[in-house]
């Protein structure tokens, strides 16, 4: 049984948990400038550079997905959002960004790994993906709407060598996560396919997108339905919604994916708003009623946290929604479906 099968068997019995933010937990940790950086020469500061600490800090990394594991996470992500040549061009390093991908994919998978020698209950490594700061939708140009900075074939490649070294370091699926651009999604998932073509077997894919504001559109502009009809031909295994806001802002559009998806929901939202300091103060208990609230409802398949939430909120919402149904996955009528901003739909 591959890993897509056995999850998709783990998440028909019961809701399964992801894990929560990296960026939060590093936080925590307090670190110095000289923290990050470590042993790996540099002209830049790479303080709040939280992917190279897989390097650095392998350690600090592990503990943090233990953390995770020992709440009841089952899904665990790689410190990977920001490990692209795009996004580590901020630091200097992109020549680094095999290194990070591999160690960061090494210390979650031994984990992981160690976890299921210890109680033999299944769990999985997800790859995770960044959308990068750059969009291939919009200009960054005001005078000139069409100019980009990047092009389709050059992001993908850019996604392509991540996606390899998180392979090569063992994951059982990419996550492209907090997808503000459905067109940079399109590329990291064609990165993926390529990838698969390379190696000859299937790469799993999960994607899960984010929203802008309360109207539920991402940055290029599509509500959560025209998303999903966008990026279904990749078949993910899951699709969902992740940080954004927290659970209660996110709910209308969780019931708008987890009607129009044809495949398992994935919502990880962050622990409430936050405040003047930008600090999250929502409790581990009220972001888990919340989620509780969408399970009742029938509209999860597996769910965790992003922004804000720490292992105590990733304990809180395996206790809420244990023994709970998962959502059940609808049977969708044969139909043309489009997108452009928004979704169409035209009946056979």
């Amino acid at each position: 049984m591959t890993a897509a099968e056995a999850f998709r068997a783990a998440a028909a019995a019961r809701i399964l948990i992801k894990d929560g933010p990296y960026g939060t937990a590093v936080q925590a940790l307090g670190l110095k400038p000289s923290d990050y950086a470590g042993e790996v020469a540099t002209n830049f500061d790479q303080k709040g550079n939280n992917d190279l600490l897989n390097i650095t800090r392998p350690d600090d990394i592990a503990g943090i997905c233990r953390r995770y594991i020992a709440a009841g996470a089952e899904l665990l992500a790689t410190n990977t959002f920001n490990a692209n040549r795009i996004s580590q061009a901020d630091y200097g390093l992109e020549e680094k960004v095999r290194d990070i991908n591999l160690a960061a994919a090494g210390i979650i998978r031994r984990c992981v790994d160690e976890a299921i020698a210890a109680d033999s209950k299944p769990r999985w490594v997800a790859g995770s993906i960044g959308p990068t700061n750059k969009t291939l939708s919009l200009s960054p140009r005001v005078s000139d709407p069409g100019y980009r900075e990047v092009t389709f074939d050059g992001v993908k490649d850019v996604y392509r060598e991540q996606i390899d070294a998180l392979l090569d370091g063992g994951v059982d699926f990419i996550l492209i996560e907090t997808v503000f651009d459905t067109l940079n999604a399109k590329a990291a998932a064609f990165a993926a396919a390529e990838a698969a073509d390379a190696r000859g077997h299937d790469v799993p894919v999960m994607l899960s997108m984010t929203l802008t504001d309360l109207a539920g559109r991402n940055l290029s502009g599509q509500t959560v339905e025209a998303f999903w009809h966008s990026i279904a031909h990749v078949k993910p295994v899951a699709v969902g919604l992740n940080c954004s806001f927290g659970a209660t802002e996110l709910r209308p559009h969780v019931q708008a994916l987890a009607k129009v998806a044809d495949t398992l929901i994935m919502t990880y939202p962050n622990a409430g708003l936050p405040n003047d300091m930008g600090a999250y103060d929502e409790l581990p208990e009220t972001t888990a009623g919340l989620i509780r609230g969408w399970a009742d409802e029938g509209l999860v398949n597996i769910v965790g946290g992003c922004c804000g939430n720490t292992p105590e909120h990733i304990a809180a919402m395996a206790r809420a929604v244990a023994g709970l149904n998962p959502r059940t996955l609808p049977v969708l009528e044969p139909a043309l479906r489009l997108s452009g901003l928004e979704a169409h739909r035209f009946a056979a």
